[in-house]
């Protein structure tokens, strides 16, 4: 069985075309596992069902035209649960469908796993028997590994195609691509690509004429870019916060680099033209951000590229891009400059999609702060085609919709609709409290990452910051951020949350989280100089921070400081050491300050071994349930081969938290979690039933959250967490929710929102 692995997994990575790979997989199943026939099923282009694509042992006219709508059939049913299903007589399952496309025959025997990519269901792959049988561990194992190493050419398959699987041609579906979520909502408007002018791929590799005549153009862009970067900010400063205002001083600085625009120059003097030039120069400095492994480091090679094609724009032409714009206008390309998006009129800008963006882009950054739908990274689509098309942005789920028929539309009001109408039911619990039907109470904060998530957070209900990630912005600006300029961000979120608590995390990066100024470069980033490792060793990098926090609490008396990655009590000494410092800096500086409560994340395993200590030194635990869930787990989930693994109601994350609490109480400390954990309705409860009484989380999902909380009494959610604690497997833990949820008449959000 392993050779065969190794065999078909070799066969996968050596094809890029899916069809020829999904007839490797389902003749090489049959034929180990000696079943009867093998089939794979992927969503439909238009998604809402799944559709069959390759068979072996079924008649091959079936491919294409055998499909099963979302919680159909036991295809339906093996998505719906995202785990194994063997049955050894399938054919008593309620859910079991025999299909005149499969023969007069009826096959007993099913065995079915999920084909899912970063835990998006993307179908199943199914193996069936004539007579009874029962499938063994080692062969659902076999058929997990497999439909993994599936899981990737099926996702690049449909994220290639906008005319969806091969397999589906027949039905001549809406063209459909897929993406990563940049900034989320529905928008449709008319499609809107860059000037043709402003392609590096069109510049031809020209000798100048006059050295003096390119460099002097060459120079006069610039100060053209340079001078529409300042009216952009100047036009949007009213509309957006501090650190997104900050982000078009970034690309003036850029402008500004000497090493960067000196090469251009370097170049046009040694013969090249202005255009080529400036094409060599933002290539190679792209390059060197594109090879890194920091995500937002990477992401700054998209705006270096947006910023070299207005500059080459302004060269070709002399002139800015047209600023005629449709009435709803989807602004398409590689990468959309943050100055693009400030061309539109926010009114008039229905989306942004790009082929090559990130969601740690400048671009994504500004979506989300003027709330404009986003699509980034579609990879390798012709771009051309869709000009003057009409384009329905899903930034929720990362999808775009080209001219879209009035069926998908109407899909898409309908579930806007029942959004909507949700919205306004949970909206009617907003200043109702998190309580339980037998009275006990869970305080539920926001996570904030920029000001602009402030008005969503008091929207929302939010009893309080749960999280402030002060090192967005750090991430927006070309340089550290002055102490004053610290003091001007905290205090703005503490007097709009005021007298609320706020709880902000001292500077974490490392890991997935870089700063463009300050690159880091490890083997194994996660488990290297992150979090407080990197600002305990930075002491005037901390310093500063510390001094900035202290003094914008003055007077407010609202601030909670959190310290990410704690590992050992030592650490904690530090910080408390360096506090004192900081305080008599400042008032030696004349600058009044407040004492402030001091907390340590609970991410690092080892700080849960070590919470009496811990608890000696802080006035509070946060558990940080996503790095909690890496370490313990062993999972990088930004890593698709084993991102299936990763998954925060594992028993032993589980465990972990309940040690966590167990401590925190013993020791009179409050406990809060603040991961993406305590925004999942289900698991909030489980959380409550462990014994965590604050909940942070994404402002959008207060409402649900709530709404499961007042709906579970304390002692049920105990009694699920008793159940949950003995459990040996994250699937029984999350059956046991799923079958809890449905009595009480709940759903979950994510089914809510799917568009079917």
């Amino acid at each position: 069985m392993l050779d065969t692995l190794r065999r078909l997994t070799q066969a996968l990575n050596n094809t890029t075309d899916l069809d020829t790979g999904l007839a490797v997989v389902v003749h090489g199943v049959k034929t180990q596992l000696a079943v009867d026939a093998c089939s794979v099923y992927l969503v439909d282009a238009s998604d809402t069902g799944f559709v069959l694509v390759a068979t072996d042992g079924f008649d091959p006219r079936a491919v294409g035209s055998v499909r099963f709508a979302r919680g159909e059939g036991l295809v339906g049913l093996v998505v719906e649960r995202q785990r194994p299903i063997s049955l050894s007589n399938a054919q008593d399952h309620p859910r079991f469908r025999h299909l005149p496309q499969f023969g007069e025959q009826v096959h007993h025997a099913f065995l079915g796993v999920p084909i899912t990519h970063l835990r998006q269901p993307l179908g199943a792959l199914i193996v069936r028997q004539l007579n009874d049988r029962v499938f063994g561990r080692d062969e659902q194992a076999f058929l997990l590994a497999i439909a993994g190493e599936l899981a990737g050419l099926a996702h690049a398959g449909s994220s290639r195609g906008a005319q969806g699987f091969s397999a589906d041609r027949k039905r001549a579906p809406p063209a459909l691509l897929r993406g990563i979520k940049g900034a989320p909502g529905i928008g449709i408007g008319t499609c809107v690509l860059p000037s043709a002018a402003a392609a590096f791929d069109t510049v031809p590799d020209l000798r100048a004429e006059g050295a003096q005549a390119e460099a002097l153009a060459f120079q006069r862009a610039v100060a053209a870019v340079r001078a529409e970067l300042i009216l952009s900010a100047q036009r949007l400063a009213a509309g957006v916060p501090t650190e997104t205002h900050a982000m078009f001083g970034v690309y003036v600085e850029l402008l500004d680099d000497d090493e960067l625009f000196a090469d251009t120059l370097e170049r046009i003097r040694a013969g090249e033209s202005g255009a080529a030039a400036l094409r060599e120069t933002i290539t190679l400095h792209a390059r060197v951000f594109e090879e890194m492994a920091d995500p937002y480091l990477r992401a700054r090679a998209e705006d270096l590229r947006g910023l070299g094609r207005r500059v080459l724009l302004h060269l070709q032409s002399g002139m800015t891009e047209p600023r005629i714009y449709p009435e709803r206008c989807v602004l398409v390309g590689e990468e959309v400059s943050i100055a693009r998006i400030a061309d539109v009129p926010v009114a008039q800008l229905a989306g942004i999609v790009c082929s090559r963006g990130s969601p740690y882009s400048h671009a994504a950054i500004l979506a989300r702060t003027l709330r404009i739908p986003a699509v980034m990274g579609l990879g390798k689509v012709p771009l051309e085609p869709l000009a003057g098309r009409r384009l329905l942005v899903d930034g929720t789920h990362g999808r775009v919709y080209v001219d879209p028929p009035p069926d998908v539309v109407a899909d898409f009001e309908r579930v806007s609709a029942q959004q909507h109408a949700s919205a306004d039911k949970l909206a009617a619990l907003r200043e109702l409290p998190a309580q339980t039907p037998d009275g006990a109470r869970v305080a539920l904060q926001a996570n904030v990452g920029l000001s602009s998530d402030l008005a969503t957070a008091l929207d929302s209900g939010a009893e309080g910051i749960g999280l402030f990630r002060t090192e967005f912005s750090f991430m927006v600006r070309d340089s550290f951020p002055s102490e004053d300029e610290q003091v001007r961000v905290y205090r703005e979120i503490l007097a709009r949350f005021a007298p609320r608590p706020v709880t902000m995390r001292t500077l974490d990066v490392g890991g997935d989280k870089g700063l463009p100024y300050f690159p880091l470069q490890e083997e194994n980033a996660f488990l290297g100089w992150r979090g407080i490792r990197l600002t305990l060793d930075n002491p005037g990098i901390f310093l500063t921070q510390l001094r900035a926090l202290l003094r914008a609490n003055a007077g407010m008396g609202n601030l909670k400081v959190l310290l990410p990655m704690i590992s050992s009590a030592r650490e904690v000494d530090a910080v408390r050491e360096l506090l004192v410092r900081a305080a008599a800096e400042c008032e030696s500086a004349g600058h009044p300050t407040q004492a402030v409560e001091l907390g340590a994340m609970i991410e690092v395993p080892s700080a849960i071994f070590q919470m009496a200590a811990l608890a000696r030194r802080v006035d509070f635990f946060s558990i940080g349930t996503n790095d909690l869930t890496q370490y313990l787990l062993a999972v990088d989930r930004s890593n698709a081969r084993v991102a299936r693994h990763f998954d925060s109601l594992h028993p032993a994350v589980l465990r972990a938290i309940d040690s966590t609490a167990r401590g925190a109480l013993d020791a009179w400390r409050p406990l809060s979690v603040c991961g993406e954990m305590a925004g999942d309705p289900q698991a909030a409860v489980l959380l409550m039933g462990l014994g965590v009484e604050t909940l942070s989380m994404a402002a959008a999902s207060i409402p649900a959250v709530k709404l499961a909380l007042r709906t579970f009494s304390r002692q049920r959610a105990q009694a699920m967490a008793v159940l949950a604690l003995a459990a040996e497997d994250p699937l029984e833990v999350r059956q046991m929710l799923n079958a809890a949820f449905d009595d009480a008449g709940l759903k979950s959000p994510a089914a809510e929102s799917e568009v079917r």
